[in-house]
């Protein structure tokens, strides 16, 4: 029995967080803009303001499926694997471990979606009347694979695993102690709702890293920061700006994440509840 449960979790993991990811992406797209646009190296009104609030969203909507599927998948599996592994069960170190590789997984789309995506937010795409296929298709061709569709894998990365490190262990843990602490069943909206806390935490910790990132990826070819490594860019940033540099876009990051750990979580668990559902009457 145990490799049918075993494909059946796969299943759900990939189509629910699938879902999900397609869900927190659209709804949430404009608080995104904000955020980019006021991490980017020209102001926010000069990265468009509030104009085109939706710019990008074409590549986000695409790449949101694949990439919540993919790392929700890779979780799923890895937190089984270690669990079994180590002979635990709900343990924080196998979740931080899980969600870690995960991340590192999701990034093979995430990055050169999020390169597509912020050069639209910002209008970079907009003033060459750029796709985002043709932003991808530009940036392949002038500085390769490496350089170009995938620049900033590394800062996305140093990113994405701190975030992970800090959310899913917490979100793991809010839902152990959701029944005991409140004495009511675990639901949708009490998962939703220890996502949100999760994720809002996170983001405002990771908030330095986010900035770093989307510096990395908005920076033009023969610019200073595209030959800078990442504390010194951070470096960079504190002394022209202080901390209001580092943590520039927290407010709108934070509440996107909180927003979107309510509807990224709730979505997964819902979906996940009706497809078992649906395999029990089957």
């Amino acid at each position: 029995m145990q490799e049918p449960v075993a494909k059946l979790n796969f299943l759900h993991a990939l189509v629910a967080g699938g879902v999900a990811g397609v869900v927190v992406d659209i709804a949430l797209f404009p608080i995104d803009t904000v955020k980019t646009r006021l991490q980017s190296e020209l102001g926010f009104w000069r990265a468009g303001g509030f104009r085109g609030i939706y710019k990008g969203l074409a590549p986000a909507a695409a790449g949101s499926a694949p990439t919540a599927a993919l790392f929700f998948c890779a979780y799923e599996c890895g937190k089984q694997l270690l669990s079994s592994a180590s002979n635990t069960k709900d343990s924080p170190y196998v979740h931080m471990a899980a969600a870690s590789a995960a991340e590192v997984l999701a990034c093979l789309i995430r990055v050169p979606v999020e390169i597509a995506k912020q050069r639209s937010q910002t209008l970079l795409g907009h003033k060459q009347h750029q796709t985002a296929l043709q932003i991808l298709l530009r940036a392949y061709r002038t500085e390769g694979l490496r350089r170009g569709i995938y620049r900033g894998f590394g800062s996305t990365i140093m990113r994405e695993i701190p975030f992970s490190l800090i959310q899913f262990p917490l979100w793991e843990y809010f839902k152990r102690q959701w029944t005991p602490m409140t004495g009511y069943e675990s639901t949708p909206l009490s998962v939703a709702l220890c996502g949100a806390v999760a994720g809002g935490i996170s983001a405002g910790l990771t908030t330095p890293l986010d900035v770093v990132k989307t510096r990395i990826m908005l920076a033009e070819r023969d610019s200073l920061t595209r030959r800078r490594n990442v504390p010194s860019i951070l470096h960079g940033i504190y002394v022209e700006r202080g901390l209001r540099g580092l943590f520039a876009g927290f407010v709108p990051r934070v509440l996107w994440i909180t927003l979107g750990g309510a509807f990224f979580f709730g979505f997964y668990d819902l979906t996940t509840r009706l497809l078992g559902a649906a395999n029990a009457d089957n």
